[in-house]
């Protein structure tokens, strides 16, 4: 079964899972009080967020699904609408850039490419709106304890930088470079242009046709395990 991807929509929000519906930590600012955080309905927050980038900017989300299930998210915007954008050691975001700031795959696509097919989709819109670079800031994972180059306290209890943030060597692996380095938050920024497009349609056209190819070998065996078993 193959992975679709689609752009998040205002109708769209509701399908969006439970941690991604309620996860605020690049929406809220870190420098706000405590007491404040906690009057926060971190899911009406998000929604507020969402709608307000979806309005004012355009689409700002992916969602992948497999079959009637929502198997990941990624959420993109202008560094300017995310508030906890400036608050890295590695910040600011470049000018020209657009920050992806998370991309979260369900455990039941754990096993499958949903993060390289959403980063794929981001570039897609990317391109397609004439952006020219995408930034975001990777984590890195090694000493567990909490860091204090980043205030991590939200709104949420969920969520926090190893939770909500995206895997650096990850991002690596899909062409981001690396272009303010840290031993825990490096920010990588992936150029764009004309070709990104065309080899993300290539690329995926390839799956399909490594997949339908796979699923054919898979028919032509079991045939013949049963051709076999009648004799």
């Amino acid at each position: 079964m193959s992975t679709l991807v689609s752009p998040l929509t205002l109708g769209g929000i509701e399908q969006l899972p439970a941690h991604a519906r309620r996860c605020v930590f690049w929406e809220t600012d870190p420098a706000s009080s405590s007491e404040l955080r906690g009057l926060c309905d971190p899911e009406f927050e998000k929604e507020a967020w969402l709608s307000m980038v979806l309005l004012e900017w355009g689409s700002c989300g992916q969602i992948a699904t497999l079959g009637d299930k929502v198997a990941g998210c990624a959420f993109y915007a202008p560094p300017g609408m995310v508030p906890r954008a400036k608050d890295f050691p590695t910040s600011p975001v470049s000018p020209d850039a657009i920050l992806l700031t998370s991309l979260r795959i369900e455990p039941h696509a754990a096993d499958l490419d949903v993060g390289v097919d959403l980063v794929r989709a981001v570039i897609s819109d990317m391109v397609r709106r004439n952006v020219r670079a995408i930034e975001a800031f990777g984590y890195r994972h090694g000493d567990e304890e909490p860091s204090d180059d980043l205030p991590t306290a939200t709104a949420s209890l969920e969520c926090s930088d190893r939770e909500c943030m995206i895997d650096a060597g990850f991002l690596e692996q899909m062409g981001f470079e690396v272009v303010a380095p840290h031993h825990r938050y490096p920010r990588l920024r992936l150029e764009l242009d004309r070709d990104h497009e065309w080899k993300v349609a290539v690329e995926a056209a390839l799956d399909r046709l490594l997949e339908e190819a796979s699923l054919t070998m898979a028919g032509l065996t079991a045939g013949s395990t049963v051709g076999a078993g009648a004799h």
